[in-house]
């Protein structure tokens, strides 16, 4: 049996492990299970921004699809005990793992349909 060993693999792992934490912190903090499905696909309206052209389109969909963005929001909600935005964060870790585990990636302003997880 040959095991997997691409980065687009492990990427894809890591986007599992992001999602069940993002879930898991999601419940943690108090978070409506019935809201749950809608929330994980809310942060999708980021895409509007490519109505307007690919350089914008490409920095709404990547300021609000990545780890960074969504643990500053996750780790200030906590810190500052504020649950809405710790609700946020956590959503945001969870979205963000479940693009990465189905391959959807940051996006190249130059070429939206490119992502950083396809190889070049």
């Amino acid at each position: 049996m040959k095991l997997p060993n691409t980065a687009r693999f492990w990427l894809r792992l890591e986007g599992i492990a992001a999602l069940a934490a993002g879930i898991a912190l999601f419940q943690q903090i108090g978070g409506n299970f019935l809201w749950l499905i809608p929330l994980l696909v809310l942060p999708d309206i980021s895409m509007v921004g490519f109505l307007r052209g690919p350089a914008l389109g490409a920095f709404t969909y990547n300021l609000i699809h990545n780890f960074a963005v969504a643990l500053l929001a996750l780790g200030a909600g906590v810190a500052l005990n504020i649950p809405a935005l710790a609700v946020t964060g956590a959503i945001l870790v969870a979205h963000t793992g479940m693009d990465r585990a189905l391959g959807f990636g940051l996006r190249y302003s130059d070429d939206p349909k490119r992502s950083h997880l396809q190889r070049e």
